[in-house]
């Protein structure tokens, strides 16, 4: 249902509010650069400094934008159960396509807090659902059993976002769950890891930038074409590497903005990269062949 490319599109921001025009610029160039869908609204979205109607505002643009010509995964994730039910069923109302649930942070549930948290969140939606496990920045992992028991119970969890960075997860997930569970990939450098274990794709940050290329190695490797895929992984694995060298989506928003694509616009508590990372991202994106 949902393999290949996704794409983590940020919100580009000008003068304090999102730009409308910006967005439906990025957008369109998703769409040309042939990924299967975005995902607004996500961490690369700065989700955690948008209000609630500007999230649902949001989620509107991107299904307007995209205009059925690629699919919208909603970042509809919450660490409290409510506002993650009354996100997604706005992300219903608006037309996407899915949700993608991010596993509770800094509350920091229990496995069964976990389960009960997305099950209560499929329970009160009709869209698929794609769980999101980054223990990096929750604190905690979705756990292989707690998954297999969302799988059982509940017929619209039909994935996961895998951020844990070890692609020994993947073969543990591949063992646990049906071949129909949607594995994708959370981490632009270990996509072809995971998917010589199992997974089918990725939801990708370096994509805003390089939509036509991660979306070609996706295909490549999927199409068996493995050793013309790892090309692609190597020419821009320093790109891969480097849009985390500060948080996530501060990278990211400065290389958009090196290339004239957005304002370079963030929300406190994010702020602009220091001077000494700016000249290693720009260095990437010049050995990428991405800027002059």
């Amino acid at each position: 249902m949902f393999t290949g490319t996704y794409t983590a599109i940020v919100t580009p921001f000008n003068a304090g509010k999102i730009d409308e025009r910006a967005l439906e610029r990025l957008i369109e160039r998703q769409v040309r650069g042939g990924v299967d869908g975005i995902v607004p609204v996500g961490t690369t979205g700065e989700s955690p400094t948008v209000s609630y109607e500007e999230h649902i505002q949001l989620i509107e643009l991107a299904v307007k934008f995209a205009g059925g010509r690629v699919k919208v995964i909603a970042g509809t994730g919450a660490n409290s159960t409510r506002e993650a039910v009354y996100l997604t069923q706005e992300a219903e109302k608006a037309g996407a396509d899915g949700s993608l649930q991010v596993a509770p942070y800094y509350n920091k549930p229990t496995q069964e807090g976990l389960f009960q948290h997305f099950r209560e969140v499929a329970r009160n939606t009709k869209l698929p659902i794609l769980l999101y496990s980054i223990p990096s920045r929750c604190g905690i992992e979705i756990g292989i059993e707690t998954i297999k028991r969302l799988v059982k119970e509940c017929r619209n969890v039909v994935g996961i976002k895998e951020a844990g960075g070890t692609p020994d997860r993947v073969s543990h997930l591949r063992a646990a769950v049906s071949p129909r569970f949607v594995i994708l990939s959370g981490d632009d450098s270990l996509t072809l890891s995971f998917m010589a274990l199992g997974a089918q794709g990725v939801i990708s940050v370096a994509s805003n930038v390089i939509p036509r290329q991660v979306a070609q190695m996706v295909k490549l490797f999927a199409t068996g074409k493995a050793r013309a895929a790892l090309k692609v992984h190597q020419r821009y694995y320093p790109l891969f590497k480097e849009l985390f060298i500060e948080t996530n989506p501060v990278p990211i928003k400065a290389a958009l903005a090196m290339l004239g694509q957005i304002e370079e616009e963030y929300r406190l508590p994010l702020v602009p990269m220091n001077a000494s990372n700016r000249k290693v991202l720009a260095a990437a994106l010049k050995t990428c062949g991405l800027l002059k």
